[in-house]
Order: C-alpha cells, then structure tokens, then sequence
C-alpha cells in the first residue's frame, strides 16, 4: 500500500508476489491486523480484506494467470527467445481471463477493465495525443480495448501484439471497426511498417518485456522510424524494475538520441491503475504540456542494479504495479529481471 495505489492493485500485487499457498480468506485475516504507518491508510485494510473475502475464486485466477508469464530472463536466453517465450505465456494468460491478462488490477471484472481504460483515454485525449485526422499504432495492444475505446478518435489505428490468442480476442472485440487492422507480430521490429507511416505511436504496458528482452533501444529506434514530424509517442510503463529515476534516465537519454523531447516524465496521473506515463514529442508542433524532462534522477542506491527489475505487473499484460520488497512488507520475495511486467505475467510488445 506504500505508494497509494488503489485496493484493486494491491490485491493484485499480492496475487503476484506471494509465493506461498495462502488462501484468500486466510490473507484477509492477516491484511487486517495489518497497522498502517500513515493514518490516511487507517481505512484500507479493510477494503483490501473486503475484496479478498468477496473474490476468493478471482484472487485465485489473478494468482493462476500472473503465474502464467515469468518475469525473469535465463542465463544465455537471447532476446528473440525471450519474446517466443512471451508470446506463449501471454497465451496462456488470456486463455486464464481476457481481461486480468491485460490488466491484473481489474481482478478479471470487464466493467472494472473498461473504468481503467476510459481513464487511461481521457488522459490521452486531455493531452490531445488522438484526432480524427491522425493514424496511430498501438505496440502490445493486447485484446483490443484501446483500439475499441478511441474508435471515434482517430483516421486509423494499427495494433500489433506477439500473442495469437490476443489477436484472436481483439479482432473479434472490434470485429465493426473499418477504421482498426490488427496483426500478429514478431516482436523484434516494426519492419513491416514504412517510414514514416503513423502520426502516433501508443504503448501501453508492453515496454517492460521490451526492456526485459533487451529490445528497448531498437525499438527506440522503430519508433522514431515511422513517426512522422510532428508525431508523438505515449509510453505507459517503461520497465517494471522498480525505480522511476532508472526508468526516467533510460527515456531521456533515448529521447535525445532520436531527436525526442520528453513532455511528460514519469507522471502517474491515473487513479485506478499505478502506470507511469511518459509523453514524447518528435520534430514541430506543439503539445499541450510545456516539457518536464528536467527533473534530476536520483542517484541509483549502491549495490542495486538497474538492469534487474521487480516483477509487478498489475495492470496490463498481466498488470502493473512496480513492486518494492520492502515498502510492501513482503520480506524480499522481489523477483529480479530485466524487463517488461504488466501485471503479473510480464509481457513482451501487448497491451
């Protein structure tokens, strides 16, 4: 609860971290002897514990389908065989629960799923990121929901994502859309697309198994590629490693090596769910925020690594929600990797 994220995301953390056959009853009763260190918090046990006592058999399909993507990289595991191995666990995951497998904090509810993305819209909206006039590509667009979410915004929207499944779900979810083509992708470019081609690139909760898969950098540079000037990028979630001020230095020094301004550094401006945002803007035009890559990052505390991340998903692709051994209390059952989580299935190119 340390960085007062909602209940949702809390419970899906735990589905996520917790590595023992703890039932959901049994931690309920254990949330509630929990005392909060701030006094707002005083209330929260209580609603985490409700949740948890309301939705036994969800806590354990949240458990079942973070399971389903592992968030680590092997020794000697290239990065194609990284993204192969993705591609089938986030098969799996959407054959658990469509919508957990995108976004873990939703605890497998549609109508909870669509409340988050409709946020996630109007943030992107407000920040005027879509227009009729303007064909956007959606990197891990996993099941859809975005491409079905700004139907009305947008000339044309492409979504890519590794996963068959997802594809499958997603082409059936906006099966009416003319104005949405979606494809199965490799993972390892945007070589199918020409230079040039889209006015804004969308990736939501798909970074972190970029990251993960030591693809960040190419990727970089796939984007500035197709982009056209002006064009934009929202980046939702870099990494799930756990620290905004790695997450913060690895998107600056990406932004200046291809001619990217970053508008918007770090941001969590959503209520239901704890993604980071990071608004980037490419040759002319204007946005309407003014520039926050100013903001110094902290010095990485010695003897951690910023190549190993914390796999905490809890939103997208199996969630999101960085995780913190020590600020959740879960006594160092942080698992180390170098990538891409969304909620907990870690992801590689979705949602």
């Amino acid at each position: 609860m340390a960085d007062g994220v909602c209940a949702e995301a809390v419970v899906a953390r735990l589905a996520l971290h917790l590595q023992t056959g703890i039932r959901a009853a049994e931690l309920a009763k254990i949330v509630l002897d929990i005392v909060p260190m701030n006094a707002r918090d005083a209330e929260r046990p209580q609603e985490i514990a409700g949740l948890l006592r309301r939705k036994p058999d969800v806590f354990a399909t949240l458990r079942a389908t973070g399971a389903a993507v592992r968030h680590t990289r092997d020794d000697g595991e290239t990065g194609a065989a990284v993204v192969t191995r993705l591609a089938s666990s986030f098969d799996a995951a959407a054959a658990i629960s469509e919508t957990a497998s995108v976004q873990l904090a939703s605890l497998g509810d549609e109508e909870r799923l669509s409340a988050t993305t409709d946020e996630v819209v109007a943030w992107l909206k407000q920040q005027d990121f879509s227009g009729t006039r303007r064909d956007i590509l959606d990197i891990g667009c996993g099941i859809g929901r975005f491409e079905h979410a700004l139907s009305n915004s947008f000339n044309r929207m492409v979504g890519i994502d590794i996963s068959s499944r997802m594809i499958s779900i997603a082409s059936e979810r906006c099966a009416a859309l003319g104005n949405v083509e979606l494809r199965q992708t490799s993972g390892l470019d945007l070589s199918e697309f020409d230079d040039g081609s889209f006015d804004c690139v969308l990736a939501v909760d798909s970074f972190p198994y970029l990251v993960l898969a030591g693809m960040a950098d190419r990727h970089f540079d796939e984007i500035a590629r197709v982009l056209k000037r002006p064009g934009w990028l929202a980046l939702l979630n870099y990494s799930y490693r756990g620290s905004l001020s790695w997450d913060r230095a690895d998107v600056g020094r990406l932004a200046e090596a291809h001619q990217m301004r970053v508008v918007i550094n770090g941001e969590k401006p959503f209520r239901s769910w704890d993604g980071e945002a990071f608004l980037l803007a490419r040759g002319g035009g204007t946005l309407l925020r003014a520039a926050s890559s100013d903001v110094e990052p902290e010095a990485p505390k010695i003897g951690t690594d910023p190549k190993e991340e914390s796999m905490a998903p809890a939103a997208r692709k199996i969630g999101r929600g960085k995780q913190h051994g020590d600020e959740r209390g879960l006594d160092g059952d942080r698992i180390k990797s170098d990538r891409y989580q969304d909620h907990a299935a870690d992801q590689a190119p979705n949602d």
